[in-house]
């Protein structure tokens, strides 16, 4: 007996499916692009492909510019970040969602109303305190502000609110301490939710430009963002190039995704039930 054709679901897929083809499109060009010589760019040629392909963007990137050190210090920003915000979210929404204290829903609302001010704010009063305590010029002046994330304690608080007391309870009983309960049985139910956390505090650190424009001087210090401005002549951009550093600038990011993609969807997934 053949299966009736669901037409609803076939023109709803071909019309995903249009939208991630529109989607990929700008990157498809970029890594095109990255494999053109910068005079084939600036002549206006319509042609999408390459008339003659030439890593010579690639060969500037890591020889003209130390390139390496300034991935391998978005690497070490971004990890860190990541890792302290999501142990920082796990233990803040923990307590938020188990533990009764005074103050407890006015101390939650700060921190949500934290997620509705611009950085352009905050910038000056955080560049103050970052230079008092001598971190201008240095990594941590990224890593340390950005160790807490209020997106990151309310969808952790959300999830672990759906876990029984009784489990906890149970825990206790068996003569777990807190923090043992929390490593041990807490962490582990709400992986998709620290995966979807964990994915946009590492792109949102990876991609950050302005932060690290304010308080890192030195170009050993710099991060991958400022090299696209880096690439880009006074008179003249090197427009093949900075399509090469856009491109390796995302790798990394791709990866992260396709490692955590599963959790991640399924951490989404998750919260729009909820």
């Amino acid at each position: 007996m053949k299966k009736k054709l669901d037409i609803p679901y076939i023109i709803l897929f071909l019309i995903v499916s249009m939208g991630a083809v529109i989607m990929f499109i700008p990157y498809l060009w970029m890594v095109l692009s990255s494999l053109k010589g910068n005079h084939e760019i600036l002549s206006g040629a319509t042609n999408i492909f390459p008339q003659k392909i030439t890593f010579e963007g690639y060969k500037t990137v890591l020889n003209d510019a130390p390139f390496i050190r300034w991935l391998i210090n978005s690497l070490i920003s971004s990890t860190l970040i990541t890792l302290a915000t999501l142990f920082t979210s796990a233990l803040a929404g923990y307590i938020f969602a188990k533990f009764k204290f005074r103050g407890q829903k006015l101390s939650f609302i700060l921190i949500l109303a934290t997620m509705m001010v611009p950085f352009q704010v905050i910038m000056i009063p955080r560049y103050l305190i970052v230079s008092d305590l001598g971190l201008i010029n240095n990594l941590f002046a990224l890593i340390v502000p950005n160790l807490i994330s209020g997106f990151g304690i309310f969808l952790a608080k959300q999830f672990i609110e759906a876990i029984p007391n009784d489990l906890i309870e149970a825990a206790r009983i068996d003569g777990a301490g807190e923090f043992r309960t929390f490593w041990s049985l807490i962490l582990p139910q709400i992986k998709p939710a620290l995966s979807a956390v964990g994915i946009f505090t590492f792109m949102a650190a990876w991609n950050d430009y302005l932060w690290p424009l304010i308080v890192l001087n030195d170009l050993n210090k710099m991060t991958v963002p400022l090299a696209l401005v880096f690439f880009n002549g006074q008179h003249l951009v090197n427009y093949n190039v900075v399509m090469s550093a856009g491109v390796l600038i995302m790798i990394p990011v791709v990866i992260v995704f396709l490692v955590f993609q599963r959790q991640f969807i399924k951490g989404m997934t998750m919260t729009g039930m909820k």
